[in-house]
């Protein structure tokens, strides 16, 4: 059987749909950084767009340098960044970059990162979408003071995908997030490599966001009570960005990096996008869509076929909700890809079966700041979460929605959506660790914890600053009808991304603080 769209058959499919895009948001403080982007850019609020009546001033898109994690130093810390045009900002940025250096790694390898603390507040990063043991998963627990630092060391035991890091300490990370810290991680496998992909400069990482400045120019954090929204659209950390490209299939590898903004992505053009995965990986099969919805932390792997189009044209990737053109890609090169091929069949995804499930666990989330009418608090644990089980849970909006839910540890598979827009999206399926409820919506999604008996759960909501998150522990299969443990689960909103990630571990207890691990500022200077 042909599991691959010949080039002629795409152009037909795509007759039908318009691509799938980006994401981001905008601030009217920068008119004061660049006259340009007064005239006609994205600094007007929502439906901005172009409305001004001169071309907007596109700058270069900055693609994060590429590090791999062996014994890499990584430091958050405030520095200043060229937007675009000679824009300078002061932001919070990883090793000076903004976004930080994307890291690449292959299943099987071993990733060892040092993080510094540069910033004047306590911060730890977490990996998102790793499965990683609890004390290298990044828990508000392990926060380090300014001038400390913490080690991390973990095997990378997963199939390929694009995740990433950020901060993640209590009540900290919606202003360390929104002032810049975040930056992708990707892995790879020898599956997808097989697959032909688009790679090289055709492979492209795209965090996009929303920004807030002041009347200096510095990135800016005002918080509201739905959490921060900015009012500037960013792309790798670029103000206004243009992508060189050429008549070729591209692949995108796109991540909402907002706090709390969610965007609606297509393309201006008939030009089409492929959806070939998303927060877990490959899907089983491509499809073709006109625009896709995601909600903060959600990532997509997209194709964009170019090769019909001429030298000179463009094709502008905008969020429709704010109507922000987020990213131009300019056709200036003619070349010859004739072969490279559209993939229909992926991948095989195991179905976890509903057949199954030994515990149905029920979560509301109550308003900005509870999960199940609990208040974050690190130090209770409300169940337990046996290691290797399969489990029905069913989240629940009861207010102050949107809600975008993320899990650690595991990811899981979405099978049902009531109420609200009751349906689930092609970009719900496969593997995921975060997933996006709209006021009245009742989610529920199939997990299991095993990959690792140690691995890290913790669970949130993805709204950096207010929305709700559970803490929960697994446990590796002993029991216990002792006080907390491990293998218990804390049941606790965080002031912070909305995230359901279990958040312990499921063999023997590791201390609050690791000193081999974590040091403090004058233990770093000794």
């Amino acid at each position: 059987m042909d599991t691959r769209m010949n080039r002629r058959g795409f152009v037909r499919a795509a007759t039908a749909a318009v691509g799938v895009g980006l994401l981001a948001c905008e601030d009217p403080s920068l008119t004061q950084l660049d006259p340009q982007f007064a005239k006609g850019g994205n600094g007007g609020g929502k439906g901005g767009g172009n409305g001004g009546s001169d071309p907007v001033a596109r700058h270069p898109l900055n693609v994060p340098s590429v590090r791999t994690p062996t014994n890499f130093d990584l430091t958050a810390a405030p520095c200043e960044v060229d937007l675009g045009g000679g824009n300078m900002s002061t932001v919070w940025g990883y090793n000076g970059e903004f976004p930080g250096p994307t890291l690449l790694v292959n299943q099987g390898d071993a990733a060892s990162v040092n993080l510094f603390n540069g910033l004047g507040d306590e911060t730890i990063t977490h990996w998102h979408g790793m499965v990683v043991d609890t004390p290298n998963d990044g828990h508000p627990q392990e926060a380090i003071p300014p001038g400390g630092t913490y080690s991390y060391d973990f095997p990378i035991i997963q199939r390929a995908t694009m995740n990433w890091y950020h901060p993640h300490p209590h009540e900290k990370t919606g202003e360390q997030v929104a002032m810049g810290l975040a930056g992708a991680f990707i892995i790879r496998d020898q599956f997808e490599s097989s697959l032909g992909l688009p790679g090289g400069t055709r492979e492209v990482p795209l965090i996009i966001r929303d920004a807030a400045f002041d009347k200096s120019g510095a990135m800016d954090y005002k918080p509201r009570s739905g959490g921060f929204e900015g009012r500037t659209p960013l792309v790798n950390g670029t103000l206004d960005p243009m992508l060189s490209v050429s008549t070729a299939v591209y692949r995108l590898r796109i991540l909402n990096g907002c706090n709390a903004r969610i965007l609606r992505l297509a393309f201006d053009s008939g030009v089409p996008f492929v959806l070939i995965g998303n927060d877990g990986g490959l899907l089983e099969s491509s499809v073709v869509l006109e625009e896709i919805e995601i909600c903060p932390a959600e990532r997509l792997d997209v194709l964009v076929d170019l090769r019909p189009l001429e030298v000179g044209s463009t094709v502008m990737l905008r969020d429709l909700d704010a109507g922000w053109d987020l990213l131009e890609l300019r056709v200036e090169n003619q070349v010859n890809d004739d072969s490279t091929n559209i993939p229909v069949a992926l991948s095989t995804i195991e179905p976890l079966q509903m057949s199954n499930v030994s515990t149905v666990r029920e979560f509301s989330f109550d308003g900005m700041s509870k999960i199940n009418g609990r208040l974050y608090d690190m130090e209770r644990i409300d169940f337990r979460v046996p290691f290797g089980d399969t489990e029905l849970w069913r989240f629940t909006t009861n207010g102050n929605a949107p809600h975008p839910v993320h899990v650690h540890g595991a990811y899981y598979q979405v099978v049902s959506r009531s109420g609200g827009r009751g349906q689930l999206f092609p970009w719900e399926a496969g593997w995921k660790d975060s997933v996006l409820l709209h006021d009245g919506e009742t989610v529920e999604v199939l997990i299991r914890f095993g990959a690792l008996p140690q691995a890290g759960a913790r669970g949130h909501g993805h709204d950096v600053e207010l929305r709700g998150g559970l803490i929960w522990l697994l446990d590796n299969g002993a029991g216990s009808s002792g006080p907390a443990h491990p293998g218990d689960a804390r049941l606790t909103p965080m002031r912070g991304r909305e995230s359901l990630c279990p958040g312990a571990n499921a063999g023997p207890r590791h201390p609050p603080r690791r000193e081999s691990r974590r040091t403090s500022a004058r233990e770093s200077r000794s």
